[in-house]
């Protein structure tokens, strides 16, 4: 058997990857080595929020592509970048279970990071990130990161992780409202450090 992915024709409906997977002369390796080398970056940055460890989110990374690969003729029928989000997220459930305790670091960069503002302000932006993350519950924090730091809409953050919409909004609207308050209060002992010292 083989296949390919293409370009999305015109009358095709749109998908998240871009691309339609039609049958012709190329391989099912071939095929999958296309959607990793495409994927890759974005599945990185979401294991990297959901854990916060650079090494640790490319171990994430591989073995989601690894489960990926095998399961491969069932997640290439429907969405196969959903179908390796839903396994990157249960890899670091399964990982979080065997180790019951989590220690969130910053790295040197963050994947897919760039901007014009300073090496610094961009270090001490994601160690804000990270520690207030870090205050949120294993739930939570899947579902911030999926829906507002990967952009995926309520229905496909429910659809990837198993639960309803209404689990979905709820969960986001307590975890964004603990973010908030954290980030407020780290913001509020900034800047009455900054105004002791003059």
């Amino acid at each position: 058997m083989t296949v390919t992915m293409t370009a999305r024709a015109e009358a095709d409906p749109p998908d998240d990857a871009g691309f339609r997977l039609l049958r012709t002369g190329v391989t099912t390796e071939e095929e999958f080595t296309s959607f990793m080398r495409d994927a890759a970056p974005a599945l990185a940055r979401t294991a990297w929020l959901l854990c916060g460890d650079t090494h640790l989110a490319d171990e994430l990374v591989q073995q989601a592509l690894t489960r990926t690969y095998l399961k491969w003729s069932t997640a290439r029928q429907g969405d196969p970048l959903a179908y390796a989000r839903r396994v990157l997220a249960n890899l670091r459930i399964d990982l979080w279970r065997k180790r019951r305790r989590e220690v969130l670091t910053a790295p040197a960069e963050l994947p897919d990071g760039a901007g014009s503002r300073s090496d610094a302000d961009h270090h001490a932006d994601r160690d804000r990130l990270v520690r207030a993350l870090a205050t949120l519950s294993t739930r939570q924090r899947r579902i911030v990161v999926l829906r507002h730091l990967v952009g995926l809409t309520e229905r496909e953050v429910a659809d990837d992780l198993g639960v309803s919409v209404g689990t979905v909004k709820s969960t986001a609207s307590r975890g964004l409202a603990q973010l908030r308050s954290v980030l407020e209060a780290a913001d509020g002992g900034t800047r009455s450090e900054q105004g002791g010292s003059r």
